[in-house]
Order: C-alpha cells, then sequence, then structure tokens
C-alpha cells in the first residue's frame, strides 16, 4: 500500500531509480498509477517505454547490497571500490575494462527468465581484451638471487625486448642485464622430480631473452633455506638460442638485481566459493580466508617505474596485473592482479 505520509516526488524518485526487473512485475500497477498522477493519462501509452529484464547472477562474488555493506563496516574489504567487489568502481580497480565487461554482456545475452554467469566467463573476457594490447614484462614475485659467476663484474647490458609477441604494433624495450639477477623461487630445486625442466644443480636453462645458463652450485642460511644460485653463462647464447644448435627444455624469467624496482603484489582469489557453501549456518557469509594475499618483497623491471594509475600489464606467467590508483606511491607501485593467465572458462561452441 502506498504511503500517503510521503510526497509523491520522494516515491517517483525511489520509482525511478529502481532497477526494473522482473521481480518488480507485480508493481506494474503502482508504476502505472504514479505515471497517471504525473501527468500521463493515458498511461502507460503516452509514457517512456518500460523494458523489463531479469537478474544476472555472477557466482562466487557478493552482489547483494546489505552483505556489501557490511563487509566494509567489517573492514573485511577496503571499501565499495575493493577488488574483490562487482561494483563499477571495484571493476575498474580490478582492472576491467570497458571492452571486457562489453563483451561479457553480449556473451550472456538478455533474457526475461532469471540466470546465473560464471566469474570464470568475466575473467576468460578480460584475458582476451588484454592479451594483445598490453605489454608483457617480467616481474618477479618471490626473489631468490642468482649470480652467473662468469659474467663480468660491473658490466650492464642493454638487451632488446619485444613487448608484446602476438602485437609487433607494440614495438619493444630495452632490459638491462648484469652478474647479479633475481628468479622466482619455485624456478628452482635441489632435488627435482622428473620432467622439471628448470634449475638445478648441472641443469641447462634459457633465461628469457638473454642467455642460456647452467646452475653450479648454490647457498642456504642456518634455516636450510636456498638464499644464492650460482650458475655460468654461455656468451654465444645472447639473444636465448646457441650457435652449436643444441636446445633447452625450460626458459626462465629474471629481473636485473641493481635496477630492479621494488613493489607490492597484490593476488586476488574469489571472495567466496560457492561450492563449499554461500552461507554459514548463521547466515553469515562464508568467506575466503585467502581472497587477498599480499606480496611486499616483489621486483619488477625498471620500465614500470613510471607506470600510472590503472595502467596493466601482462606478469610473465603470472598473470594480468594493474596499477591500483589509491595506494601506490611514486616509486613504491602497487600491483593488483586482474586474472591469473590460467582459465577455466571454455567458450561454447556455436550451433551449426
Amino acid at each position: 500500500m502506498y504511503d500517503y505520509a510521503h510526497p509523491i516526488e520522494d516515491a517517483i524518485e525511489g520509482i525511478t531509480n529502481s532497477i526494473c526487473t522482473l521481480e518488480f512485475e507485480d508493481h506494474r500497477p503502482l508504476y502505472d498509477w504514479v505515471l497517471i498522477e504525473t501527468g500521463y493519462k493515458n498511461a502507460p501509452n503516452e509514457a517512456p517505454k518500460q523494458t523489463e529484464f531479469a537478474k544476472m547472477y555472477l557466482t562466487n562474488v557478493v552482489t547483494g547490497k546489505r552483505y556489501i555493506k557490511k563487509l566494509v563496516e567489517d573492514g573485511i574489504v577496503d571499501g565499495w571500490d575493493d577488488p574483490r567487489l562487482v561494483s563499477i568502481a571495484a571493476l575498474r580497480r580490478r582492472g576491467f575494462t570497458p571492452e571486457s565487461i562489453q563483451m561479457f554482456v553480449e556473451l550472456c545475452g538478455v533474457s526475461k527468465a532469471n540466470a546465473s554467469a560464471e566469474y570464470s566467463m568475466l575473467e576468460y573476457c578480460i584475458r582476451e581484451d588484454l592479451k594483445v594490447k598490453r605489454p608483457r614484462v617480467m616481474a618477479v614475485l618471490d626473489p631468490v638471487k642468482l649470480i652467473i659467476d662468469n659474467y663480468p663484474e660491473g658490466q650492464t647490458e642493454e638487451l632488446e625486448v619485444p613487448n608484446n609477441l602476438e602485437n609487433e604494433r607494440l614495438g619493444t624495450r630495452k632490459v638491462p642485464f648484469s652478474r647479479e639477477l633475481y628468479i622466482d623461487r619455485e624456478d628452482f630445486m635441489e632435488e627435482p622430480p622428473k620432467k622439471y625442466f628448470r634449475l638445478f644443480p648441472g641443469n641447462e636453462v634459457r633465461l628469457m631473452n638473454a642467455y642460456f645458463a647452467t646452475c653450479t652450485s648454490y647457498e642456504k642460511d642456518e634455516d636450510g633455506k636456498v638464499t644464492v644460485i650460482h650458475c655460468t653463462y654461455d656468451p654465444e647464447s645472447r639473444g636465448g638460442n646457441s650457435p652449436d644448435g643444441r636446445k633447452v627444455k625450460g626458459t626462465i624469467h629474471w629481473v636485473n638485481a641493481a635496477t630492479a624496482l621494488k613493489c607490492t603484489v597484490r593476488l586476488y582469489e574469489n571472495i567466496i566459493d560457492e561450492e563449499k557453501g554461500v552461507y554459514n549456518e548463521d547466515g553469515s557469509l562464508n568467506l575466503n580466508p585467502n581472497s587477498l594475499t599480499v606480496l611486499d618483497n616483489c621486483y619488477v623491471e625498471p620500465s614500470l617505474k613510471d607506470a600510472a594509475a590503472y595502467e596493466s600489464f601482462q606478469f610473465v606467467r603470472q598473470g594480468f596485473f594493474t596499477v591500483d590508483y589509491k595506494d601506490s606511491k611514486p616509486g613504491a607501485p602497487v600491483f593488483n592482479r586482474i586474472v591469473s593467465l590460467k582459465s577455466s572458462f571454455v567458450l561454447p561452441k556455436k550451433e551449426s
């Protein structure tokens, strides 16, 4: 029943600011009444056309305003633009582009029946949009030092590296290389299993866009953690190929230790996992405790030192990342992972 204690202007504003979905179908008489009372005598024929469509539910995210408000108030997320949410501000901060969202909407289509879309479809769309648009750079998220013992001390050279092998129009950049590098800790093992082709004692790998290198030894601290890896390089293999034609099975990325830019990286997962249940017994959301992982000791190429807010990149073998507009500072960028490189979504086949 309409509350006559409120002015008609309030009723008009409340109705016109609502999203017209099928859940409001039973309220059509109220819409018609408001239109008549505001001057449309032959409503709804003379009124602006009202188009109704159904809700589109997105899995593994929180869309209810009441739940989002509580997440914000409880400090579980850092605001309505937290990258784990799906408000427009949150999607932008996470790094989703207008083109990727448009692609997602086109894949979903418009329906008059309530439907559910997989979050992995949205991830597929941003991967498709960014993979040929953005430069691919090297970033080390869990660093360990690699020393090339036979590389000249004090020497630094610049390697010409393509920005994106799938898009030559993005050009090339200069990447510094010298005796000491950082590599990802997972790219070295003391005693590797079979079919492990990265660094281990005696094995030769390709340092991406640089040289062949063979692991010779490594150092550990008193807790048994590897702190330094030693290797030798083949000066004839500059660019990543050897004149004698020998092949290596492993290629690892790296950053030059002396010029690397230290940064913070945030890794995001879905804020809820529907397979484990959306709600707890008390009705609260069953939140994923690993929805945010913060890595403070990461290194990226020096080419990213002037990256602007919202600018995005593909970190080789890591995923797509964007510069956080809120927490980044000059010389101390924060990168939000938009999406990993691996996809669980398969585009449906078109009917013939």
